[in-house]
């Protein structure tokens, strides 16, 4: 008997009961999408740290063995997608990861939760930061947003300011490292918001759209978990890219309209029949 007649995505990432993020958003996201999603806990919240408290569980320790689990089963996976990593012990797990379960027809996405703002997490180290640029090497898709991009290159942040010449060569260091799809979100440019779109032998692109409502914990998650899905599916990079950015963008003026805290992240469920 195989576990293996399905499309399978592995989510190495954290767990938060509340706040719609990390493994929360990934898995009906990607389930929607005709996948199906494995999450490998990295730790668990009882909600994200944008709240003032929350309860938390470091799972690091159990990871191998959960993982070594996996491996009795003979489990195969379409996608590995890695998120919020805390430690370099667990970034090391990561890599052991990949190394294990990535086969010719495995898509590794690596989303660098680092920072945002200009400046790196409480919990970024600059060994940890270094760490995180060893691990790009691993990636087929990396998907940082700006801050991230200029940390994992050693570049000046600089935020709206930043010239579109500036980012084609932050991409094009980061391709260097391994990956050959790379899609830099969340460029500020005045009223508009603009993704950039590397991939290797095509000429790169920028999609902008008019940026609404307010910022929002787990919007990356969102897109991330449709760039995984839609790479295992074949879904064009640039059409996925373009897809997940209207998606966040609905899903931001639904939770508007709703009155939706921020720190509770966009309501996607209310939109999630609308992915397909």
């Amino acid at each position: 008997m195989t576990h293996n007649n399905q499309k399978k995505i592995a989510v190495i990432n954290d767990i938060s009961g509340f706040g719609r993020c990390s493994v929360a958003v990934a898995m009906p996201i990607i389930s929607a999408l005709k996948i199906q999603c494995c999450p490998v806990p990295t730790s668990i919240f009882s909600n994200h740290t944008g709240f003032p408290s929350y309860f938390f569980d470091d799972y690091t320790e159990k990871m191998p063995a959960y993982i070594a689990q996996w491996k009795k089963l003979g489990l195969e996976f379409d996608g590995i997608t890695s998120g919020f990593l805390g430690s370099k012990a667990q970034i090391d797990i990561v890599k052991d990861f990949i190394r294990d379960f990535k086969t010719d027809r495995t898509t590794v996405v690596v989303d660098p939760v680092m920072g945002d703002y200009g400046k790196p997490y409480a919990t970024y180290t600059p060994q940890l930061c270094q760490e995180m640029k060893r691990l790009v090497k691993y990636a087929d898709i990396l998907t940082p947003n700006l801050t991230e991009a200029c940390i994992l290159t050693d570049t000046p942040y600089r935020g709206d300011k930043v010239p579109v010449r500036d980012i084609g060569a932050m991409a094009d260091a980061l391709q260097k490292k391994g990956p050959g799809k790379i899609v830099i979100t969340g460029i500020r440019q005045g009223d508009f918001v603009a993704n950039f779109i590397y991939e290797r032998g095509k000429p790169s692109r920028v999609l902008r759209s008019h940026r609404v409502g307010t910022e929002r914990s787990g919007t990356g998650d969102v897109f991330a978990a449709i760039i995984a899905a839609d790479a295992v599916n074949g879904v064009p990079f640039d059409k996925s890219v373009k897809r997940a950015g209207e998606f966040v963008k609905k899903c931001i003026l639904r939770s508007e309209e709703l009155g939706i805290p921020r720190t509770d992240g966009v309501c996607f469920e209310e939109l999630l029949t609308t992915l397909k």
